[in-house]
């Protein structure tokens, strides 16, 4: 399909958006509209670019015409200015059509959930993890997303040993997907008296939320679900009655216990939200293996394994190692200015998108 055809398409969807809005039985149906509004936020840009497209076009025919006309010379010096600005003006328009036209990831929309483990470095690295949790609910603030804490396993005074958290709005997936993988430390501890640099690790791990539509869980067939008391660290008893919830997913052996909530109901409902997004994750995981076995994108993986960003407090300096940038500012962005670094991950991940879109058999224009 011709990239015109493609944006004809469009914009006869968002006509069809618009009158649907209109319709009584939609406005009345809160998840339709819901999925009516996110489609309509993806494709208005788009088309918005499209009709600019359209008068630049235009533009430069009626400046042509002009020229072809025109005997005075100030006339015509300014139809051919007309058509230098409209031109350039539809470069950009299709540069930016094309970024706007890479097929879009069915998780873009959704909302996220994160889990955090720190990794090897002990205590140091639960401290690590404690820091990106507050990056992340920071970040979300800036943002103007909601973040919900799920479950957290304390470590020492201000360390997490693990913490899940939900974070909620629009394009939470989208910017927040890129956040996969080892985050690593380098800097001197606080208990460290000479003064020596550790190195330290944790691991984010991004799923995109599911919905119970999204994935079907059996839960009389599929799930073992066990009820005890909730405890606090070091075995403290936070929690007088039996609330605490660990589900145990019987297909493919997933575990998710969850004990924050004082209500069980709260927690087992916290834990299936969990349960679900990782059986999401692990059946898309499946499929993309499936579909191109030999791919593997240097942005946004989201490989577990990967080690993607050094965090180096003595020289000021964050590197995401996947596509060499280095960031200074280091106490800014871990109180959650992401963005400088997110960007750059956003525009890498396009242009290598297009690249590869560009170079397949049988693309074109």
């Amino acid at each position: 399909m011709s990239l015109d055809a493609r944006l004809e398409e469009l914009e006869g969807r968002l006509a069809e958006i618009e009158a649907e809005w209109s319709r009584p039985e939609v406005a009345a149906d809160p998840e339709r509209s819901r999925i009516l509004g996110r489609e309509q936020a993806r494709i208005s840009p788009i088309v918005a670019n499209y009709r600019a497209l359209k008068e630049a076009r235009a533009g430069i025919d009626s400046a042509r015409r002009e020229l072809q006309k025109e005997d005075d010379p100030e006339l015509k010096e300014l139809a051919r200015e007309l058509i230098a600005e409209n031109e350039a003006a539809i470069e950009r328009l299709n540069e930016e059509l094309r970024v706007q036209l890479l097929p879009a990831d069915p998780n873009d929309d959704r909302d996220v959930i994160i889990e955090i483990r720190g990794g090897t470095g002990g205590e140091e690295a639960a401290i690590f993890a404690a820091d990106l949790f507050r990056m992340y609910a920071r970040y979300a603030e800036r943002r103007r997303w909601r973040s919900e804490t799920l479950a957290t396993s304390e470590s020492g005074v201000r360390g997490l040993r693990e913490v899940i958290f939900e974070i909620s709005g629009r394009g939470a997936y989208s910017r927040l997907k890129y956040e996969g993988g080892v985050h690593r430390v380098q800097r001197v501890p606080e208990t460290e008296s000479s003064g020596r640099i550790h190195t330290s690790t944790a691991t984010v791990a991004v799923l995109p939320k599911a919905d119970e539509v999204d994935v079907h869980i059996d839960e009389a067939r599929d799930l073992r679900i066990d009820v005890k008391r909730a405890s606090g660290p070091g075995g403290q008893s936070v929690n007088t009655t039996d609330s605490a919830v660990r589900i145990t997913h019987l297909p493919t052996g997933l575990v998710v216990e969850i004990q924050d909530e004082k209500s069980q109901h709260k927690n087992k409902a916290k834990a299936m939200s969990v349960l679900r997004a990782r059986l999401l994750e692990l059946e898309q995981r499946k499929a993309r293996e499936e579909e191109d076995e030999a791919r593997r994108s240097m942005v946004g993986s989201g490989e577990r394994s990967e080690k993607i960003r050094t965090y180096n407090f003595p020289q000021d300096r964050i590197t995401d190692h996947r596509i060499g940038l280095d960031v200074h500012d280091l106490p800014g962005v871990l109180d959650g200015d992401l963005d400088k670094l997110i960007d750059a991950l956003v525009t890498a991940d396009q242009a290598e998108r297009l690249a590869s879109l560009e170079s397949a058999p049988g693309s074109t224009d």
